[in-house]
């Protein structure tokens, strides 16, 4: 039995649209998201769902149990927003502070919109869906949070595929995904030298810590290209320096702090090692010592190959090939559905909904405070996480 959900969602785009803009205008940063939380249930209530919420988080399982036997896929929409006062001049703007600009507003949307779009065939339904709603993507690693709270065994058992859409800005109404590597893992680096503090009128009586760890900040750069392939590319960034608090004072220790995003658990593990020792060699040099901390932060995000053909043929066929590209590269940002994605077959994939009138090319980022998403598009991301949980349990 095939479903035209993409016309049925029509039906859902005001109700849609109204609650993305409520949720755009209150704004919750972090794992602890009850005023969103509160407008999930609502949105969901009445619905044929069995919902778990969080210990540790203001997160929301939603499991529909299908009317016939078959596969579970896992759907995941994120919650959270960013630390960002908006400037977008929209009239449902965020005033609190916090912004929605990475359009988690609109994933939360998208996923009632399918929540409701497969509740209305339940039973017809060939297996079981589960609607993650997950806080603190922004660097809390909430995904891996419910996945220690034992997500999977609230649903019945680990999911047989698992899904979810990132809107972006592009070519509106476009779909992008990818199999293998689609976006970057995030890690930092920090490290600080050690030395011997003193009077700036007298060095040589002092052991100048600032020396060695600006030399390594230059040495990191081109570390990345002589040591790792271009085939699997590394981006590793300074961001952060810090020292001494008095101009005639050296003082005793000096630290960066530097983001990495790497693309493979290889690079991943090998990093630090290399990093490691070069620090240690300059700060040597220097008659210094070195200590570097490594964290990984979010791993490489990896879409399954055959579930990322399954998307793409899906959602050609449901909206049109044009409307479907493979993308050509990772995105060197970073994800935390990599969590999921290390434990069940599935894909990530972006959506683009730059607004009518916006140059997708020179458009505002995510993040940006100035960044704009078209909600008008929210009917067809509904439906295009509802065909593909739909056409999932299909197959055996």
């Amino acid at each position: 039995m095939t479903i035209d959900f993409p016309t049925e969602a029509q039906n859902l785009s005001d109700e849609l649209r109204d609650l993305r803009r409520d949720l755009h205008a209150h704004p919750e940063i972090g794992l602890e998201l009850p005023l969103t939380q509160k407008k999930i249930l609502d949105a969901l209530a009445g619905l044929p769902l069995e919902i778990t919420t969080g210990t540790s988080l203001n997160s929301v399982i939603a499991v529909l149990r299908g009317g016939r036997p078959g596969p579970t896929v896992l759907l995941r929409g994120d919650m959270d927003a960013l630390p960002v006062t908006e400037a977008t001049g929209l009239d449902y703007a965020s005033t609190n502070g916090n912004m929605h600009a990475c359009g988690h507003d609109l994933h939360v949307t998208g996923l009632v919109g399918a929540a409701k779009l497969l509740s209305a065939h339940q039973d017809e339904l060939a297996g079981t869906v589960a609607f993650m709603l997950q806080p603190g993507e922004e660097g809390q690693g909430g995904a891996k949070i419910m996945l220690d709270e034992g997500m999977f065994d609230t649903i019945g058992g680990t999911p047989d595929a698992a899904y979810a859409i990132h809107v972006a800005p592009g070519v509106p109404g476009t779909f992008v995904t990818r199999p293998g590597t689609i976006m970057a893992g995030a890690n930092t680096l920090h490290v600080t030298m050690h030395g011997k503090g003193g009077h700036s009128s007298r060095p040589e009586d002092s052991t100048d810590p600032i020396r060695p760890l600006l030399e390594f900040g230059q040495a990191l750069y081109s570390m990345v290209t002589s040591t790792f392939s271009v085939f699997d590319p590394i981006v590793a960034e300074v961001t952060q320096l810090e020292a001494g608090d008095a101009v005639n004072i050296i003082p005793a220790t000096a630290s960066l702090g530097a983001s990495v995003r790497t693309l493979s658990a290889e690079t991943t593990k090998s990093f630090p090692t290399a990093a490691t020792r070069l620090a240690e060699s300059i700060a040597a040099a220097h008659e210094c010592t070195a200590e570097v901390k490594w964290v990984e932060q979010y791993p490489v995000t990896v879409n399954d190959e055959g579930e990322a053909r399954f998307v793409s043929e899906t959602l050609s066929g449901a909206f049109g090939q044009s409307r479907v590209v493979e993308s050509p590269n990772p995105v060197m940002g970073s994800e935390d559905f990599s969590y999921v994605l290390e434990q069940v077959p599935g894909a990530f994939l972006f959506l683009f909904v730059s607004p009518d009138g916006v140059d997708p090319e020179t458009a505002a980022t995510n993040h940006s405070p100035e960044v704009l998403f078209d909600d008008s598009h929210l009917p067809d991301q509904a439906a295009a996480l509802a065909t593909l949980a739909w056409e999932r349990t299909r197959r055996s």
